[in-house]
C-alpha cells in the first residue's frame, strides 16, 4: 500500500492521533491533501510561525501559541484533519500533553489530531493513544516525475541534457530512498558539475553520502577481483553463484544474508568485498563497535537510523564485521547490546529482500542463540584453513596479481611448505619475499619465499587451541565453506 492509501485508510478508521516522522512536511501535506479530499474532511495546519489555519483561509486569532490552537481544536465540532507541525517542543509541555490526551480520548467526531517531526519524541502519557505512522520514501513513480520536471527545469536554465525514458527509470531506482528536495539537488548537483547525468553507480555513490551522516555506516569500494578469483572456499562461492540468479528473477524468494565464521585470515572480509562487486551493487560497512553512545538511546536510535538508511540504499550487500563486537548479550552493559540485538532482529525479519546481509564473525560462542536460529540468515558458514588445493590457488592468485608467473617458481613445493598457514599469511610471505628480492636487486625467488614462510608462525600454531574450538563447534552447527 502507498503512502497516499495508507493515509486515506488510517483517517477513514477515525485515528484520533497520529504521529508522523517525517522530514518531508510539504510533501506529506501533499499526499495528506490528497486522501482527506477523497474522504471529503477539511485540513488544518499549525505551526509555530504561522498558528492554525483550515487550508484556504486566513489563521486563527493569537493561535501561534499551541495552548491556543488545541484549545480551538477542542472547540470544533465538525470532521477535520488537524496538523501540528514540529511538534516536539509542545510534546515537552505538560499542558499540551494534556490537552492532546483530552483531544484523542473524547467520542470519536471524524477528528485526526496530526503530530508531525522528523524524530518525534512522544511522551509515554500518548504513547498508548497514539498510532505511529512513518512516511515511507517517495516511490519509483515519484521519482520519475520528478526527473523529467527536473530535467525540463535545466533545460530551462540553458543546461539541455538529452536522456530516454529507460534511463530515467534507472535514475529513479538509483535514488529510491531519499526525499524529493534531496534527490533534485543530487540531478542539479551532477548536471552543473559534470554537464551531463551521472552514471548509475555515480548516482548510488553520492546518494550513499548523503545518507550516511553519522558515521555508523562506511561506503566500501568493491575488490577489484570477483568470487572468480578468490582461492578456495568453492562450496560457498558455489552457493552464492546460484543465490545471483534471484537478482533477475523477481518470482524467487530473494536471498537474505550468511553468516560467515571461522579462522582469521581466511578470506570471510574477502568474500563480502569481491561478492558485492560479482553482484554488481554497492557494498555497505557496518562496524558496530561503531554503535555505542555514552547517552541513553542513543545507541539504539544510530542502529535504527542506520538500518533505515541500508534499506534506501538498497538494493546493496550490507557487509557487518566481527558481529559479536554489537551484538554480544554477555557483557554488563546495562541492556544496550540486548536493545540493539531486539531492534537488528526486527529488522532481520521485517526488511525488504533488497539488501544482502554478510556477516562476519571470530568468536561466534559470544553470538546469542537467537541471533544464530534457522530464519536468521539463509546459511552459516564456516571457513576452514585452506587445503592445499586452496592454497596452490591463493599462491597462483597472489603472485599474479603482482606480475609474477606462477610457473617460475616450485609452487607444489610452497604448497607442501604452507601447511596450516592462512591465506593472509600465504600473501604476506609472497609480500616479504618481494622486499627481499627488492633490496637483493633481482627477481624474487622461491628461496626468498621459503625464508619469509620459514620466519612465520601460522595462527594454527599460536591460537591452535583456539582454533579448535571453532572447529568443534562448527562441526554440527554450519556448513563448511
Amino acid at each position: 500500500m502507498d503512502n497516499a492509501a495508507d493515509l486515506k485508510v488510517l483517517l477513514a478508521s477515525q485515528y484520533p492521533l497520529l504521529v508522523v516522522a517525517t522530514d518531508e512536511e510539504p510533501r506529506f501535506l501533499d499526499l495528506l491533501r490528497s486522501a482527506t479530499g477523497e474522504l471529503h474532511i477539511p485540513v488544518w495546519t499549525w505551526s509555530v510561525a504561522q498558528g492554525l489555519m483550515r487550508d484556504g483561509q486566513q489563521p486563527q486569532y493569537q493561535s501561534a501559541d499551541p495552548n491556543r490552537a488545541l484549545g480551538f481544536v477542542s472547540e470544533v465540532s465538525t470532521p477535520g484533519a488537524f496538523v501540528f507541525a514540529d511538534a516536539n517542543p509542545m510534546l515537552k509541555d505538560p499542558v499540551a500533553i494534556r490537552r492532546i490526551k483530552e483531544l484523542a480520548q473524547r467520542p470519536r467526531r471524524r477528528q485526526t489530531l496530526i503530530l508531525t517531526a522528523p524524530h518525534p519524541d512522544l511522551p509515554e502519557d500518548l504513547e498508548s493513544l497514539a498510532h505511529r505512522w512513518r512516511l515511507r520514501p517517495p516511490g519509483k513513480d515519484e521519482l520519475v516525475k520528478l526527473i523529467r520536471s527536473t530535467v525540463r527545469g535545466l533545460a530551462d536554465r540553458g543546461f539541455p541534457v538529452l536522456v530516454g525514458s529507460d534511463r530515467i527509470e534507472e535514475m529513479a531506482e538509483a535514488l529510491r530512498g531519499i526525499t524529493l528536495e534531496e534527490a533534485a539537488r543530487l540531478i542539479r548537483r551532477q548536471v552543473l558539475e559534470d554537464g551531463m547525468l551521472a552514471s548509475i553507480p555515480e548516482l548510488r555513490s553520492a546518494k550513499a553520502e548523503l545518507l550516511n551522516t553519522d558515521g555508523v555506516l562506511e561506503i566500501v569500494d568493491a575488490a577489484a577481483g570477483t568470487l572468480d578469483e578468490v582461492g578456495g572456499l568453492e562450496g560457498l562461492k558455489s552457493w552464492l553463484r546460484l543465490r545471483r540468479i534471484a537478482l533477475d528473477t523477481p518470482d524467487l524468494d530473494p536471498p537474505r544474508g550468511i553468516l560467515l565464521t571461522g579462522v582469521p585470515g581466511c578470506g570471510k572480509s574477502l568474500i563480502a568485498k569481491t561478492l558485492a562487486r560479482s553482484w554488481g551493487l554497492p557494498l555497505v560497512l557496518l562496524d558496530p563497535s561503531r554503535l555505542y553512545d555514552k547517552y541513553i538511546g542513543e545507541s539504539e536510535r544510530r542502529l535504527d537510523a542506520s538500518l533505515r538508511t541500508i534499506e534506501a540504499m538498497a538494493p546493496a550487500v550490507l557487509w557487518i564485521d566481527e558481529i559479536e563486537k554489537g551484538f554480544s548479550t554477555s557483557t554488563s552493559d546495562g541492556g544496550v547490546a540486548r536493545r540493539l540485538l531486539g531492534t537488528y532482529l526486527r529488522w532481520m525479519q521485517d526488511h525488504s529482500g533488497e539488501v544482502f546481509t554478510v556477516a562476519t564473525a571470530n568468536e561466534i560462542s559470544a553470538l546469542p542463540p537467537e541471533l544464530l536460529r534457522k530464519g536468521r540468515f539463509d546459511q552459516i558458514f564456516f571457513v576452514d584453513l585452506p587445503d592445499a588445493a586452496s592454497r596452490r590457488e591463493i599462491f597462483r592468485m597472489h603472485l599474479a596479481k603482482r606480475g609474477i608467473d606462477p610457473e617460475q617458481l616450485a609452487i607444489d613445493h610452497l604448497v607442501d611448505q604452507t601447511e596450516g598457514f592462512s591465506g593472509a599469511e600465504i600473501e604476506t610471505a609472497i609480500v616479504g619475499a618481494r622486499y627481499r628480492a627488492a633490496a637483493d636487486g633481482g627477481p624474487m625467488t622461491v628461496d626468498q619465499l621459503d625464508a619469509e614462510v620459514s620466519s612465520t608462525v601460522p595462527l594454527s600454531v599460536t591460537r591452535a587451541e583456539d582454533i579448535a574450538a571453532l572447529r568443534t563447534w562448527a562441526r554440527d552447527r554450519a556448513v563448511p565453506a
